[in-house]
């Protein structure tokens, strides 16, 4: 995929970890474009809730390019959220994208694991949706509880059935769909070699925060982005979306609809959606943690992270790495 562009370099860690900021600095030293690894920036009018990059979409000589500064930003903005979308999808994207950039340099920037994963080992194509399994796995639901359909699937897949919670019906329906479908685990459709025998065509970057500093970068910017966040949720919902579009499940949209239809306060929401967003960078540094980096950087103070220094470093390294290849 990647032969005609020099090392791609991979920046990922867990949210709020300065990673977008690393890489646009990066960009600019190499003449790099950004190709994002992120499944929920990928929506138009997202902003606030998925730390989307502020940029503009520019119209070049034969297609429209979202800049961030000076910087091609790929594969953010595009996306209605009315449309649901996949690692299926985002990898077919991905290689389009890479037909489409014309230096030979680019980033790839994102902490969506499974995203990064599947560029480098690719998953089985899944199974179509199969409307007759999936009616009679719903009317298992109602008549015997969900607790039962988890079950079913914890015989089925044990390993997927720890992942997904009890009441996310659609999602063990799902799981449980693909092992009747293919007679293989759900789970099992997803590799955890990651970059197995190819880490020498691949310059990875793992940015991991203290977890308390980190905690408290999430518990801030959640703070300072509430409002807007609020305001960005009522423009969609004022024009028509549903609280249940695919988009608007992203992570803390449920909770600021609830907050807009005072089902619940301004404390509790930013509370359960700071909860939420700890949760989830827990699993993106677990997730990552087990992948061998090129360079690791540990930012244990605050003014340690200095996102100049940290872009410097690793594009002094990486030449390094290009001159030792060559």
């Amino acid at each position: 995929m990647f032969l005609n562009f020099n090392l791609p370099i991979v920046i990922c860690g867990a949210n709020a970890s300065g990673k977008t900021q690393i890489s646009l600095i990066l960009a600019e030293k190499l003449g790099a474009e950004i190709i994002s690894a992120d499944s929920r920036q990928i929506y138009k009018h997202l902003t606030y809730g998925t730390s989307k990059p502020i940029g503009k979409w520019v119209q070049s000589s034969d297609r429209k390019i979202y800049l961030v500064g000076f910087i091609p930003y790929h594969l953010v903005d595009f996306l209605d959220p009315l449309e649901s979308y996949n690692v299926f999808k985002y990898t077919y994207d991905f290689k389009q994208t890479l037909s489409l950039i014309k230096t030979k340099k680019i980033i790839i920037c994102g902490g969506t694991g499974l995203y990064i994963n599947a560029l480098f080992n690719p998953l089985d194509p899944l199974p179509q949706k199969d409307p007759s399994i999936r009616k009679e796995l719903y009317e298992y639901a109602e008549k015997y509880g969900r607790e039962k359909l988890h079950q079913k699937l914890s015989e089925l897949d044990p390993i997927s059935a720890k992942k997904i919670h009890p009441n996310n019906i659609q999602r063990i329906i799902r799981a449980i769909e693909v092992c009747i479908l293919t007679s293989k685990p759900y789970s099992s459709l997803i590799s955890d070699k990651f970059f197995e025998n190819k880490m020498k065509n691949i310059f990875s970057v793992f940015i991991i925060w203290n977890k308390k500093l980190l905690y408290e970068r999430i518990k801030k910017r959640t703070i300072d982005y509430f409002d807007k966040w609020v305001i960005e949720t009522k423009f969609l919902l004022s024009n028509g979306y549903p609280e249940d579009a695919p988009g608007l499940k992203s992570l803390g949209y449920p909770e600021i609809i609830s907050y807009i239809y005072s089902s619940i306060s301004k404390e509790k929401t930013i509370e359960l959606i700071i909860k939420k967003s700890i949760q989830y960078a827990k699993r993106q540094n677990t997730w990552f943690k087990r992948y061998d980096h090129k360079i690791i950087f540990e930012i244990n103070d605050e003014k340690d992270f200095i996102p100049e220094l940290i872009a410097e470093k690793i594009y002094q390294k990486y030449n390094e790495s290009i001159n030792t290849n060559n």
